[in-house]
């Protein structure tokens, strides 16, 4: 099970989530209590693994704002919370290694969530008008997701529901950020390992490599020295 942490401000964080287990981590650019600065970023993605998937998480923003502020940190690819149509997705898919698509339950344009051309789609919970809310919604709208599409699913997980969550949806990935917090920006030890142990250990089968969905990490220069 693919298993991302968003939500990430601070080295320490990200750090202690990449040892517990995750394989991606996001950084959140839009507003919210979690927005992180590009230089807060890139000094923190700079010293994690380069097999870890780094996601940069925008809402509404401009396709060549997204691309550069993914470019400048050394994140590997976007995720796009708000209205962004399909050409501009599609335009940020030409220029970054890796691009999400995330997706309130309910929206009428999960019918057609191909049309992005994204790499995944996010299926997150509608409660705050934009997702992001960490609120569990009705997970039987997630059915309205295109099955060629690998699926992450969101929206108020944790170590308490995430076995249900995935027996019931059977998504390619799992995103969660307020329930392995202690406070808004500030990660629980103890949550954020249950949360990964749990998830990990609900679809220990699935030996599905995500290099399949998101492309090889990028070869490490430095540490080949």
């Amino acid at each position: 099970m693919f298993v991302k942490i968003c939500g990430n401000t601070t080295e320490e964080d990200a750090l202690l989530a990449v040892a517990l287990g995750a394989d991606a981590l996001g950084f959140i650019f839009a507003p919210s209590p979690r927005q992180v600065a590009p230089s807060v970023v890139h000094d923190i993605v700079r010293r994690l693994p380069p097999e870890i998937l780094t996601i940069g998480v925008f809402r509404n923003e401009l396709p060549q704002r997204v691309a550069k502020i993914v470019h400048e940190c050394g994140l590997r690819g976007a995720q796009l919370h708000g209205r962004e149509t399909p050409d501009q997705t599609q335009w940020l898919k030409e220029r970054l290694p890796v691009v999400i698509k995330a997706f309130v339950a309910g929206d009428p344009g999960l019918r057609s969530a191909e049309d992005h051309g994204a790499d995944a789609i996010l299926i997150d919970s509608p409660a705050g008008g934009g997702g992001g809310s960490g609120k569990v919604f009705d997970w039987r709208l997630a059915e309205d997701a295109p099955t060629r599409v690998p699926l992450l699913l969101a929206g108020g997980l944790d170590h308490d529901n995430i076995g249900d969550a995935i027996a019931k949806v059977h998504p390619f990935g799992v995103d969660t950020c307020t329930g392995v917090e202690s406070e808004p920006g500030k990660k629980d030890p103890r949550k954020l390992r249950l949360f990964i142990s749990n998830a990990k250990a609900a679809d220990p089968d699935d030996d599905e490599d995500y290099e399949e969905v998101f492309g090889p990490a990028p070869y490490d220069w430095e540490s080949s020295e």
